[in-house]
């Protein structure tokens, strides 16, 4: 199973974001692109990014009742994107719904994962906030195994996480983690984090890294310091 590094370009528009990705002459970093991209150029900056040939992870966290995010995601699916995802508290009606509308005629689509808990949320905010009384850890396996059951390719998680999804879903069950700074990096506002090689260690198939990247001095350098450290 190929491994990645997923770029979160968190930029707030068009020419922000193309002039990032212009400074990786000849690479074709699998980037991310997240709400506050789309919502400000909407479906043509996936176009744009995907026509300078990089896979695209798009990053909407679809959460709403099954059939709104069946249309939504029939929507998306015309868009030429590598993945996609729903929160995965929308529960296994609307995770599947969600994969029937992203299945296209032909039976092909992007790849479907799900949400379970915010890398930002801690068990405490969890526990007084959402009113989840389990451990944030059981809470994400019971996640983990809903989104399987529903048929989806696997779960956004924290990477300290990730190692016993594969346990409880199997190894094929993707595990892909945000969460990720260098060992001389700042958390930022992460609560659930790991360095590159520690996300590779506990299992990681693809980590997403944003800031470490893009606010670097030298983002292409940071860039390959974090390949060669996940991928080792």
């Amino acid at each position: 199973m190929a491994k990645d590094v997923i770029i979160a370009c968190d930029f707030s528009g068009r020419e922000e974001v193309l002039s990032f990705l212009d400074k990786f002459e000849g690479k074709k970093p699998f980037v991310k692109i997240g709400m506050e991209l789309f919502y400000a150029e909407g479906p043509q900056i996936v176009r744009d990014i995907k026509a300078r040939g990089h896979k695209i992870f798009l990053d909407l966290k679809l959460h709403d009742i099954p059939n709104t995010v069946k249309k939504s995601m029939s929507v998306l699916s015309s868009l030429d994107i590598d993945m996609c995802n729903v929160h995965a508290a929308g529960t296994s009606a609307m995770m599947q719904a969600a994969l029937e509308g992203l299945t296209r005629s032909d039976g092909t689509r992007p790849l479907l994962i799900a949400v379970t808990q915010l890398t930002s949320t801690s068990e405490e905010r969890m526990q007084s906030e959402l009113l989840i009384g389990k451990s944030l850890e059981e809470t994400v396996l019971h996640y983990a195994e809903n989104t399987k059951l529903s048929g989806l390719d696997g779960i956004v998680c924290s990477p300290l996480e990730a190692e016993k999804v594969k346990e409880r879903c199997g190894k094929d069950f993707l595990t892909i983690t945000p969460g990720v700074r260098f060992a001389d990096a700042k958390a930022d506002d992460q609560v659930r984090i790991t360095t590159p090689a520690k996300a590779r260690e506990l299992g990681s198939d693809y980590i997403v890294v944003g800031r470490p990247i893009t606010a670097a001095a030298d983002p292409v350098e940071a860039y390959e310091r974090c390949l060669k450290e996940f991928l080792g």
